[in-house]
C-alpha cells in the first residue's frame, strides 16, 4: 500500500521543506563559525581543562613550603602557559592587591567554585585596560613587551602572596552565554531568510488568484484561472474556474432571454397602434398613443441596457480623466459648461466605454434636473472618488436608495422626453459595480445634490 504523507506540492509538505531548511541553514552557519571563527570558534574556557590544571597548582603551590614556592612555579611554567609566584611582601602583589577584575562574573564564579568554599580573592585580566597599568610596573614591564596579548589569572593564597598564570595567546572561545547568544542569532537569521522565502513563494499564486478573481468582478468573459500552486489552493482554483463558468452561462442565458422578451414586446406593440388607428375617439386614441410610446419607450430602454450588459468590452488600462473630460466637451458643444477639478492624468484599468457611459448617465441626470454638474476626482492610496455635484432641488432621503431600481423614476409625468424610461442610474451602478465600485447619492447641505462614484485603485 503506498501511504504518502505530505501529498506532493502541498502547504504541509512546503511547511515542511520551510522547516527543514532552516534547521539545515543554521547548522549550515555553525559549521562555517566552526570552520573560519578560528579561535572563537574554540571551545570554552571552562572545557579546555585551564582552570582545573591552574586549580591543582594552587593548591600544590600552596602546600609547599615558601622558599620552594618559585621554583615550583618555575617548574610548572609550559609553552602554553606562564606561572610566577610573588610573596606577599613583594612590590608585584601590592599591584594585584589594588587591581580591578576585567573577566566575566561567570569565570570568575567558576574559578572560585573550583578552589573550594574557603574565600579566595581572584583577578582574571584581559588585553588592554587595568591588565597593562599593572604590567607598566618596572618587576612586570619585560612581561608586557614579551606577551602584549596575554591573559593574566592571578590567584591569592592565604599568605598574602600571589600565584600568577600568564597565557601568551588566547587558547580558548566565546564563553558558553555569548555561543548560545550566537546559536540563537544564527537561528534567527535563517529561519527568517527561510520563512521570508518560503512565505513569498507561498504567497505567490495566492495573489494571483486573488488578482484573477479582481478580472473576473470586472470583467466576467475573463479566461479561466491558470491552475499552479499547492495542492489545496488547486483546488480552490478549480472549483472557482467551474464556479465562473457556471456564472458566465447564466448571466449568458439571463441576457439573452430578457432581450428576446423585450424584443417580441415590439411587435405586439406595434399590432395595439394599428388597431388604435381605427379608435374614433381622439382624447382615447391620444391616451393609447401615449401609453404605447411609453412602452416602446421601455422596451427601447431595456433592450439598450441588456445589449449593454451582454457586451464584452475588453479590460484595458486608460486615462479615467481623459474619459471624464471628453463627456465634459461633449457637453460644452451643446453650451453646456461643466467643469473638471483634479489631476491631468490618472491610469485606471477596466472597461473604458462602459465607465463612460456610466459617468454619462449620472452627468446627464444632473443636467436635466439640476444645473450643469461639476466633476471632482480624488486619487487615494487604495482607492479613486469621482464627485458629480448640482445645485438643483436634490432628491427626497427616501428615494436615494430606490432611484436606482429599475424604471423608477421621480418625474410623476412619466414621459420619456422629461423623465425618462428609469434605467439610467440602474446600468450606471451595474457598470460600477462591475468594476467593484459603488455609486452613493447625498444631498448636499448647500443644496443639490452629490453622486460619490467610488472605485478601487487598480493601477
Amino acid at each position: 500500500m503506498n501511504v504518502r504523507f505530505l501529498p506532493r506540492d502541498s502547504l504541509a509538505g512546503r511547511f515542511a521543506v520551510a522547516v527543514v531548511l532552516a534547521v539545515v541553514a543554521t547548522w549550515s552557519l555553525v559549521g562555517l563559525f566552526d570552520v573560519f571563527g578560528g579561535v572563537w570558534a574554540q571551545s570554552n574556557l571552562e572545557r579546555t581543562g585551564l582552570l582545573d590544571e591552574a586549580v591543582d597548582m594552587v593548591r600544590i603551590i600552596e602546600a609547599a613550603p615558601a622558599p620552594m614556592r618559585e621554583q615550583l612555579a618555575g617548574a610548572a611554567t609550559t609553552p602554553a602557559v606562564r606561572v610566577d609566584w610573588y610573596a606577599a611582601t613583594s612590590p608585584v602583589s601590592s599591584v594585584f592587591d589594588q587591581a580591578t577584575d576585567e573577566a566575566p562574573e561567570h569565570s570568575r564564579e567558576v574559578m572560585e567554585k573550583l578552589l573550594g568554599e574557603t574565600p579566595r580573592t581572584v583577578r582574571i585580566l584581559l588585553p588592554g585596560g587595568s591588565r597593562d597599568v599593572l604590567m607598566s610596573t618596572p618587576e612586570l614591564e619585560e612581561e608586557r613587551l614579551k606577551y602584549p596579548h596575554a591573559y593574566m589569572l592571578a590567584v591569592q593564597h592565604f599568605d598574602g602572596s600571589w600565584l600568577v598564570f600568564t597565557v601568551p595567546e588566547r587558547l580558548w572561545g566565546l564563553p558558553w552565554r555569548d555561543r548560545w547568544a550566537m546559536w540563537l542569532a544564527f537561528l534567527t537569521v535563517s529561519t527568517g531568510i527561510v520563512s521570508a522565502i518560503a512565505a513569498r513563494q507561498l504567497v505567490r499564486p495566492i495573489r494571483k488568484f486573488a488578482a484573477a478573481i479582481r478580472l473576473f468582478g470586472t470583467n466576467p468573459g475573463a479566461a479561466p484561472i491558470a491552475e499552479a500552486g499547492p495542492t489545496e489552493l488547486l483546488g480552490v482554483i478549480a472549483s472557482f474556474n467551474e464556479m465562473q463558468g457556471q456564472i458566465r452561462k447564466f448571466v449568458a442565458y439571463r441576457t439573452a432571454m430578457l432581450a428576446a422578451i423585450s424584443h417580441d414586446l415590439r411587435t405586439p406593440l406595434t399590432r395595439i397602434r394599428l388597431r388604435g388607428e381605427l379608435i374614433e375617439d381622439d382624447v382615447q386614441q391620444a391616451r393609447l398613443f401615449r401609453d404605447v410610446d411609453e412602452l416602446q419607450a421601455m422596451v427601447d430602454g431595456a433592450l439598450a441596457f441588456f445589449r449593454g450588459d451582454a457586451d464584452e468590452e475588453a479590460v484595458t488600462s486608460f486615462d479615467l480623466p481623459g474619459v471624464l473630460q471628453t463627456i465634459g466637451n461633449d457637453y460644452a458643444d451643446q453650451g453646456i459648461d461643466v467643469a473638471y477639478r483634479g489631476p491631468a492624468r490618472t491610469v485606471y484599468r477596466g472597461r473604458p466605454f462602459a465607465l463612460k457611459r456610466a459617468f454619462t448617465n449620472l452627468i446627464e441626470n444632473a443636467v436635466k434636473y439640476g444645473t450643469p454638474p461639476t466633476i471632482e476626482l480624488i486619487c487615494r492610496e487604495k482607492a479613486i472618488t469621482i464627485a458629480i455635484r448640482d445645485q438643483g432641488p436634490g432628491i427626497p432621503t427616501e428615494a436615494l436608495e430606490r432611484v436606482f431600481s429599475p424604471f423608477y423614476r421621480l418625474e410623476s409625468s412619466r414621459h420619456p422626453a422629461t423623465g425618462g424610461v428609469g434605467l439610467g442610474l440602474t446600468a450606471a451602478q451595474a457598470i460600477i459595480r462591475e468594476h467593484s465600485g459603488d455609486i452613493v447619492l447625498s444631498n448636499l447641505p448647500a443644496g443639490g445634490l452629490e453622486a460619490l462614484v467610488t472605485l478601487p485603485r487598480t493601477a
